[in-house]
């Protein structure tokens, strides 16, 4: 119900000029109204690894005060205490685990990004997070639940692709979603409710987990040696429905995606993706193909884990690209930043698998003037998405 004709555009705050939450962060909000577009969509908020990465987190709950425009403002006492209490559930392990400013950072990160999310609700933009569906193995969360996660015999991965021919070996522990079911799926309850309090909607990383998940064997070389295990379906989330009421969501169901990934993405009614930068090769029922897309759907020109649209069509006219991103039947669509402005392999965000040189692109100052909104307005005006 939530999901309009729109359009998004895709920045993650340490690309933005000054990579914090700055006087910049709100001149992006002018531009994205300015532009027309109706979503800001973000990469996880949470504390990011030692390589940059928002996906390997220290925490699924904790914010990263590293984006701080004000990393020593002032914090009550009043303050201190009500975000303890409205946090309880996990703000504890964090203090315990990250030391004793902590919980003042997070009310910083609380304070700043509240002020910035209602400053883009003013405009009519929405924010739209990201919750990856793993934790890393020295996480908070692992080390305060231990119960709800499976030994360490196996890891999490994804098999073997067209793309990849040995797989993906994560390392991320696995959860046991029996445990996790006998309590009521209580964690993922109070990740989505701390997810919503940040965010309007948000993307759920590697769906097909919920489906079925790709165990690897800890000493595997490789993740061909992995097999599927069912996932724990609707449970989750019709758990975090009857407490949070009606979850506005996206799903990225992306990669080896099979009969069951599609029946429970249809059964939840949540909104799955396609990639345009996928949709000039395979099958005629390739479903990155425009003429396959479906309206209760979220098209990307590409993502953050993909080279840029200039980057993968060098020399090929990429605006024109985009404009038939616009015309898809999906209801929303979502540009990053990067193809806006035609920038090549230089400006792209993650080259999977590879470690180091990832997550450190900056958005030049100045880049974005009203030229480029009015450009993308236009656009987004032709195709009943302003």
């Amino acid at each position: 119900m939530w999901l309009p004709r729109s359009l998004g555009v895709n920045l993650h705050p340490t690309s933005l000029s000054g990579g914090r939450l700055g006087p910049e962060a709100y001149a992006f909000v002018d531009w994205l109204a300015a532009a027309g577009a109706r979503f800001w969509q973000v990469l996880p908020l949470n504390p990011p690894d030692e390589f940059g990465s928002p996906y390997a987190s220290a925490s699924a709950f904790a914010t990263w005060p590293g984006l701080l425009a004000d990393p020593e403002a002032a914090v009550s006492p009043s303050e201190l205490r009500a975000f303890e209490s409205e946090n309880a559930y996990w703000i504890g392990d964090w203090i315990d685990f990250a030391g004793g400013d902590a919980l003042a950072e997070q009310v910083r990160f609380q304070r700043e990004w509240s002020a910035l999310r209602a400053y883009a609700a003013e405009r009519e933009v929405r924010l739209i997070g990201d919750v990856p569906i793993y934790v890393a193995a020295d996480s908070c969360d692992h080390a305060a639940h231990p119960d709800l996660f499976l030994p360490g015999d196996f890891v999490a991965g994804a098999p073997p692709d067209p793309l990849n021919d040995i797989g993906q070996k994560w390392g991320n522990p696995l959860y046991d979603w029996d445990a996790l079911a006998r309590e009521g799926y209580r964690w993922w309850i109070e990740r989505m409710r701390r997810t919503l309090g940040l965010v309007d909607v948000f993307r759920i990383d590697h769906f097909r987990g919920f489906a079925g998940y790709w165990a690897v064997p800890a000493g595997a070389e490789t993740a061909r040696e992995g097999h599927w295990e069912p996932g724990p379906g609707a449970g989750v989330f019709r758990a975090a429905e009857r407490e949070l009421g009606e979850l506005s969501v996206i799903v990225e169901d992306l990669g080896v995606i099979t009969p069951d990934v599609h029946a429970l993405r249809e059964e939840l009614g949540f909104p799955g993706m396609v990639v345009l930068l996928w949709a000039f090769d395979g099958p005629p029922d390739n479903p990155h193909r425009l003429e396959n897309h479906r309206e209760h759907q979220v098209v990307y020109t590409s993502t953050h884990d993909t080279d840029t649209l200039a980057g993968h069509f060098p020399g090929e006219p990429t605006w024109a690209l985009l404009e038939a991103a616009l015309t898809s039947r999906a209801a929303l669509a979502v540009v990053p930043v990067q193809d806006v402005l035609e920038l090549g392999s230089e400006a792209r965000m993650n080259r999977p698998g590879e470690i180091g040189g990832n997550w450190a692109w900056r958005l030049e100052e100045g880049r974005l003037g009203p030229e480029v909104a009015a450009r993308l307005r236009a656009a987004a005006e032709a195709t009943g998405r302003a």
